[in-house]
């Protein structure tokens, strides 16, 4: 164990990062010194692929609720009892108002998020469409996560402006059927080929915490890597109340660590992008996830909980004596 966390950085960019059996010693439990060891390897990969440029994302809840999809984790899912906002899609003039926020902020990257199985060629992907440009005038990279997606639509976004299109695994393949049983994860990984066959970034990640094995954590880094997305979010569970997962005991901040290190050991020339979930979990040990391999995090409130100040990652980044990238 030893001898593979001081090789760890030497063994992810002498190839396409760690191999699954590599993956899975340092992704077991160790002490957390070693914790720290293996953050300095994944830290010195961050530097060398990455770079010392840090990007904030921001997202809108354009579309709240009543979604017909019945992921065990999710607020806005009809099937359960959570006690969220439920409005239809927001007008070009709101979702435009929390972009030029978010860009005020120091946020480079910003997206649409909706509810819902997916999205459908009628009026309101063409308000999407148009917000899309708009976003683009604010200096502003825009995304969107619109659930699934065929070809065609793809292809019309991209034609609006639409740069990155993001869509999570959620979890490993052979875990997804505890998670969801209303669609498939065939169904996710063939969306995730459909933006980049449309000429899209991918932005592709998963959340963990539900209860999956450590097994499945590596299954899910290296069915990501097979997509080769541009960016992979990092989400953590954050249990709400009223969803199956509500009684999920919550990840402990060294293991996130630990996890976010391996993440980046396994994909060391990609984005990895911290989201959901980590200010709950992380806690005070915020800043810390740069170390891990962090080069990316999403800012500001998430689809129906708070998230952290725009001003405090800020911060972290500076003291860090990293940069925000602009």
């Amino acid at each position: 164990m030893q001898n593979l966390i001081s090789r760890a950085a030497e063994i992810a960019l002498s190839s396409n990062g760690l191999s699954p059996d590599q993956a899975l010693e340092l992704i077991r439990p160790m002490p957390d010194h070693q914790v720290v060891m293996l953050m300095a390897q994944a830290n010195q990969v961050r530097h060398e692929t990455m770079g010392d440029d840090v990007e904030l994302c921001a997202i809108v809840n354009a579309r709240s609720g009543r979604c017909t999809e019945d992921c065990r984790f999710c607020a806005q899912s009809v099937n359960y009892k959570a006690q969220i906002e439920i409005y239809p899609l927001l007008d070009t003039e709101r979702m435009v108002e929390h972009a030029r926020a978010a860009r005020s902020k120091g946020v480079s990257r910003f997206s649409i998020v909706t509810s819902g199985r997916g999205v459908k060629r009628d009026r309101e992907l063409e308000r999407i469409a148009d917000t899309l440009g708009q976003i683009t005038g604010l200096g502003l990279s825009p995304c969107a996560s619109l659930g699934i997606l065929d070809l065609e639509t793809a292809k019309f976004l991209k034609s609006a402006g639409l740069v990155t299109y993001h869509h999570n695994l959620e979890t490993a393949p052979s875990y997804f059927p505890q998670i969801c049983t209303s669609h498939t994860m065939e169904e996710r990984i063939e969306t995730a080929k459909v933006s980049k066959q449309a000429g899209l970034r991918l932005c592709c990640g998963g959340i963990m915490g539900l209860g999956e094995s450590l097994e499945a954590r590596v299954e899910l880094a290296l069915t990501i890597r097979d997509l080769e997305p541009d960016s992979v979010p990092l989400n953590f569970l954050n249990p709400i109340p009223g969803t199956p997962l509500a009684g999920q005991p919550p990840m402990k901040p060294m293991e996130i660590l630990q996890t976010i290190a391996v993440f980046r050991l396994v994909l060391p020339r990609t984005s990895i992008r911290t989201c959901g979930g980590r200010e709950k979990n992380l806690r005070g040990l915020q800043a810390m996830m740069f170390m891990a391999g962090t080069n990316a995090t999403m800012t500001g409130n998430y689809l129906t909980t708070e998230g952290r100040r725009p001003e405090d990652d800020i911060q972290d980044i500076i003291d860090l004596g990293l940069h925000l990238k602009s």
